[in-house]
């Protein structure tokens, strides 16, 4: 079980640079690369997935059981070579006061060696008590190397590696010199998604080798090849259902706009019996023949006079809404089927199946983790299996709905977080369920198991409304 986890000492040092770039050199070499990243995010997970050629799955301390970690890690990491399990914020950082959802944490539950990635802008002397502290800080987190970032010439990475060698028993596995060209493109909402950029892979390529020559890949091997094996669970991942059970076909939005989704979710509807069929929200002026919707989460206010000009399947999906047809969408998935969309003084028309205007803001009006609790409009039963203060999940927004009436049905109310007005969240109409929150399948929601069920409920019904539905797309 050939694997390590890369931290820093604190956020934005680089680390998801060096994780992605680690990704490419190694899978380069040949190697098949396995990368997770802990936490609640999307858009690191798709540029390591398109660093290691595979699938990210995320590993969330909040969203899962110490189990389901472990069982998610070990049914993945048994398929590769080798494990990069990429951190949040800094390794001792996290929501408890004890550290139990912290990196450290993480990496002491899968016996995982610990690469601190350092930020070394005006730092000399001074990074030998910073190693030194989060060496004694927690016995059980076993710092395997460091790599130095951010260096100003080749005379600072002298002074560095001679103060960690003089006061520390910590390698030097790689020393990266400041480089516009290993900065990955952000904006309002930080990294870019790789989906949105036609030249992702060339990006990906690029990074990879430059970090093969700073960083010294054997040693990475060496440190990977430490990690002890985990003992493998049993039942660790539901098998697939039989041929004999009922499947529907549910329409995904995967495009420029929208490609918010967790592997694990998407793997989950497959599972319940869904035949997945994507469609490009910017492209396809109608939709395939599907019993349902899911439309992720993603950037609409970055492509609103695209969305907006394509009236054909802003049409047929408001049609096929109003005619019962099945769909849950998350927080840019709601944006999209809201009336308008209006950010920098613009105002572009979305679908309209949602009696709400979305407006954007400079700020962020939800962020982080949220706790919810089913009312009784929501449009599947929260499970037996639920946590006891509600289903778990997470939101990052900077938008809210605006003009919205008072009879408007909420499937949730808000425990923890912001949602759509600090006390409700998950609009219902219709067959639709639209929310600022994204769940995770499997966290105390199953949430794609359900929503599958209840596709397969409506199917029948929505059959009848078929040659309208038709007609209309």
């Amino acid at each position: 079980m050939a694997g390590f986890l890369i931290s820093a000492a604190h956020k934005s040092s680089g680390k998801t640079t060096v994780a992605v770039g680690l990704c490419a050199a190694l899978t380069a070499q040949g190697l098949a690369v396995q990368a997770f990243k802990k936490g609640p995010d999307y858009i690191d997970p798709m540029w390591l997935s398109k660093a290691s050629g595979r699938d990210c799955f995320n590993l969330d301390a909040f969203l899962m059981s110490p189990g389901q970690i472990t069982d998610c890690f070990m049914h993945h990491a048994m398929q590769a070579d080798i494990s990069i399990v990429e951190g949040n914020k800094g390794l001792y950082d996290g929501l408890a006061l004890d550290g139990s959802n912290s990196n450290a944490a993480m990496a002491t539950l899968l016996d995982l060696p610990v690469v601190l990635v350092l930020d070394t802008r005006g730092m000399t002397r001074g990074v030998a008590p910073l190693i030194l502290g989060y060496q004694a800080f927690d016995a059980h987190v076993r710092i395997a190397g460091v790599i130095l970032n951010q260096l100003g010439g080749t005379r600072h990475e002298s002074k560095l590696r001679a103060v960690i060698e003089h006061y520390t028993d910590v390698p030097v596995l790689g020393a990266i010199a400041h480089d516009p060209r290993l900065a990955v493109v952000e904006r309002h909402l930080g990294l870019m998604p790789s989906h949105e950029l036609d030249d992702a892979a060339q990006r990906v390529q690029a990074i990879g080798q430059m970090i093969a020559g700073q960083v010294d890949l054997s040693r990475m091997l060496q440190v990977a090849a430490s990690a002890p094996s985990l003992p493998r669970r049993s039942a660790a991942f539901p098998t697939p259902p039989s041929p004999q059970q009922p499947r529907v076909r549910i329409g995904v939005a995967r495009d420029k706009a929208f490609g918010f989704y967790y592997p694990d979710d998407l793997l989950a509807l497959k599972q319940a019996g869904a035949e997945i069929l994507t469609f490009d929200t910017l492209r396809d002026t109608a939709l395939p023949e599907v019993d349902g919707l899911f439309i992720g989460g993603g950037f609409p206010e970055m492509f609103m006079p695209g969305l907006q000009a394509n009236v054909a399947l802003r049409s047929c999906i408001r049609a096929a809404i109003e005619a019962g047809l099945p769909v849950y969408a998350e927080c840019g998935g709601l944006m999209y089927l809201a009336r308008t969309l209006r950010w920098k003084g613009l105002v572009h028309d979305m679908v309209g199946a949602l009696p709400v205007d979305v407006v954007m803001h400079e700020h962020p009006v939800g962020r982080g983790y949220v706790e919810l609790q089913a009312t009784a409009d929501a449009l599947w039963p929260q499970p037996a299996g639920a946590l006891s203060n509600g289903l778990r999940g997470h939101e990052f927004h900077y938008s809210s709905l605006e003009h919205f009436s008072s009879d408007l049905k909420f499937a949730y109310r808000v425990i923890r977080g912001h949602g759509i007005d600090g006390q409700r969240d998950g609009i219902v109409y219709r067959n639709v369920l639209a929310s600022y929150a994204h769940l995770h399948s499997g966290a105390g929601s199953n949430w794609a198991q359900q929503f599958v069920a209840f596709v397969h409920q409506r199917k029948s019904s929505l059959n009848r409304n078929l040659p309208e539905l038709q007609a209309c797309c």
